[in-house]
């Protein structure tokens, strides 16, 4: 039986198709057709089947990770919502809060809200700060307001109001008179969607929520109805922000969880690979056609944040900690007013995309940077499926940036490397340096179309000793889609002072949270003996604004534990602020409880032979401009024919069908059993980690 992932970018959409009893899996690629991502996901998975010859009804699981939401987001193209909430409060989704993005920028436009004024709509109705009713909701207003709604063509309703996380009873009420006024219309409601405090963050993610709902739920039958045409029986399951999947019913209910949906399930698909590898700490760098994502993993658990902003919009979600910026492969490259060189964020994309493609882009991006220097094969990409015109990105770098600049061609392109590379670079600082991390204690994990390319000389810049490049680098989140585990994450603010918050108090709010949690797992069909729960405090100081996370260390706590969990505290406000106070009055804000439904993961099918000579594996030699020696004779190697080898120098290419390596000169890698390129970028020191089966 097979498990097939796919995973939809920007600018490709990605396959893996994994034996489950083996553990080989096999991947393909081809262009994401943004108009409707389902298209693309029945072609590749078609084309996929048919290529490894693979019957469509021996199709056991299909993972999906989607940009849908995103998409939908940034392009303002979800659902006509309206807003219900409480009298008087009805412009707090636009006043947000005091912090400014662009403080000191007198042009910076506002975004445009989801919900426009004239659709927000008051309730004389109020919870007071104890969760006591003040008034209660009169519901002829509340049928009334329906029937205009109604008749406005509204598609989709938000309802949030004030300390309803403490007490939800007025929302239920007007929840109540929807379902019987309007049943059909798409209702979403703060207390079942965010039940925790912060009235902003919580309107903001409800009013994403109902945004993207009605959208979300033709997109996810359109893709039924694909994939059931070409023989797939099983119903797909979708990524979530948080780096687990969850049934398309669910996925249709809270829709705002899939809204960083792709990065997720590339940071657990390198976690899957590095852990197996011997590496648990980690810096995940997927660098793909628009963007690139970094994160930091440590103990093969990624950081996960409730504090993330989707297109700069607040979501209270708990997502996997990305970090991204706007450095892709298809990133343009342009000399500013000031004549300085830049790269990104604007992308070319899949359309008209690299110069090299011959589809009408004239300005030089990443992609045309490489194929000047050498770096990717001058004819073709995808394993010869897509053709390449290489002289189009020399005439593009040298009319663009060259010539305006007085450099050749390959000085050209290496600025347009450097530039990018320091982009990804302080990224990398975000996730590590700036929260007391050193990068040189993780091995970078690269990933995506374009981040071989790149990754050992941004390990160099950063100090990192060790690069793993995974067998399958292009199709890595594909892959994540199919060891994700299910998951689903409750909440429950209980603003509590340390001294009052005993072990039975916080088992009486973790218990409620968990049994919605075993509620929910068994909806989605997990067996008791695969359920578990990840379940963490979100601690302060008395006064602060920001919480920090700490684990909450077992089921049934005891005083120590409470106490571990203050001294925890101290020490991750220690690594985030470089200080604590042992003597400041700390307080309990939020605890969360995720449910997890195990997915039995594959063992990793290991390479058989073994190489003593690496010339086994060459193709081809070509010239290659490196900043440290300039052009030089390279020899190629197609990946498909490595064994397990230990040692291959530098420089060298490394090419296959999803992604291209490139070793630099005094640099070296070796092929561990599971096919990895595990890469020193910095020779004459001793490599940490690494499998040990090879002894």
């Amino acid at each position: 039986m097979y498990r097939i992932g796919i995973d939809v970018g920007g600018t490709f959409t990605d396959v893996t198709l994994l034996d489950s009893q083996s553990g080989k899996y096999y991947t393909y690629k081809l262009s994401s057709t943004l108009n409707d991502q389902s298209e693309a996901i029945a072609n590749g998975t078609r084309e996929t089947l048919e290529l490894y010859g693979v019957p469509v009804e021996h199709i056991e699981y299909f993972g999906h990770g989607t940009t849908v939401a995103t998409n939908m987001i940034i392009e303002r193209k979800g659902a006509k919502t309206a807003l219900i909430t409480t009298k008087g409060f009805r412009d707090l989704l636009e006043i947000g809060r005091q912090v400014r993005p662009s403080l000191y920028n007198i042009m910076e436009d506002k975004p445009e809200m989801l919900v426009r004024r004239s659709l927000r709509k008051e309730i004389d109705e109020r919870i007071v700060a104890d969760g006591s009713v003040l008034r209660g909701v009169n519901k002829e207003e509340v049928r009334a307001l329906i029937k205009r709604l109604k008749a406005e063509g509204v598609e989709s309703l938000a309802v949030c109001f004030l300390f309803s996380f403490l007490n939800p009873a007025n929302e239920k009420e007007v929840e109540e008179c929807i379902r019987q006024e309007w049943p059909e219309v798409y209702c979403s409601v703060s207390s079942t969607i965010l039940p925790e405090f912060r009235e902003f963050e919580r309107l903001s993610t409800t009013v994403i929520n109902s945004y993207l709902g009605p959208r979300m739920k033709m997109y996810i039958s359109n893709l039924q109805n694909r994939i059931r045409e070409i023989g797939v029986q099983v119903e797909p399951y979708i990524t979530q922000s948080n780096g687990g999947v969850m049934s398309i019913g669910s996925t249709v209910q809270t829709p705002v969880q899939t809204a960083l949906s792709g990065p997720s399930a590339g940071v657990m698909g390198a976690i899957y690979v590095a852990s197996a590898a011997g590496f648990p700490d980690i810096i995940t760098y997927d660098m793909g056609g628009t963007s690139t994502d970094v994160s930091m993993v440590r103990g093969g658990i990624a950081e996960y944040t409730t504090k993330r902003k989707v297109c700069g919009l607040p979501s209270g979600v708990p997502m996997i900690d990305v970090h991204a910026v706007g450095a892709g492969g298809g990133s343009i490259a342009y000399i500013d007013n000031a004549g300085a060189l830049k790269v990104g964020p604007e992308s070319a994309g899949a359309n008209p995309g690299p110069a090299a493609y011959g589809l009408g882009n004239v300005q030089p991006v990443v992609t045309d940077a490489n194929l000047v220097l050498g770096r990717i094969n001058q004819h073709y990409v995808l394993g010869g499926r897509l053709k390449i015109d290489a002289s189009l990105s020399r005439r593009a770098v040298e009319k663009q940036i060259g010539g305006p600049m007085g450099l050749g061609a390959e000085q050209a392109a290496q600025g347009i490397i450097s530039v990018v590379n320091s982009n990804m670079a302080r990224a990398i600082r975000v996730i590590t340096v700036e929260k007391g991390y050193n990068p040189s204690d993780f091995t970078l994990v690269a990933y995506g179309g374009a981040g071989p390319l790149h990754a050992v000389h941004l390990a160099q810049e950063m100090g990192i000793r060790t690069v793993l490049i995974p067998p399958a680098p292009g199709a890595l989140c594909a892959l994540g889609l199919l060891t994700a585990d299910v998951k689903k994450g409750y909440v429950r603010t209980a603003l509590t002072a340390f001294e009052d918050a005993s072990p039975q108090l916080l088992d009486s709010y973790l218990a409620p949270l968990m049994e919605q949690g075993n509620q929910w797992l068994a909806s989605e069909n997990v067996s008791c003996e695969n359920r578990s729960f990840h379940n963490i405090a979100e601690m302060r100081y008395v006064g602060q604004n920001y919480e920090l996370q700490v684990e909450i260390p077992s089921r049934q706590l005891t005083q120590e534990d409470v106490e571990k969990m203050r001294q925890d505290f101290f020490h991750a406000h220690e690594m985030n602020y470089g200080y604590y106070n042992p003597d400041a009055p700390v307080q309990f804000v939020n605890l969360r409880v995720e449910a997890i439904g195990r997915v039995v993961k594959p063992n990793l099918a290991e390479l058989e032979n073994v190489m003593t000579n690496p010339a086994q594996a060459l193709i081809d030699t070509r010239s290659v401009y490196f900043e440290e020696t300039g052009s030089i004779a390279c020899p190629i190697y197609d990946r498909a024919k490595f064994g397990r080898c230990e040692r291959v120098d530098g420089p060298c290419i490394v090419e296959q069908m999803d992604s291209t390596t490139v070793i630099p000169p005094n640099t070296w890698f070796k092929v561990d059993i599971h096919g990895n390129l595990i890469v020193n970028a910095f020779p004459g020191e001793p490599e940490d980690g690494g499998d040990k089966d090879e002894d």
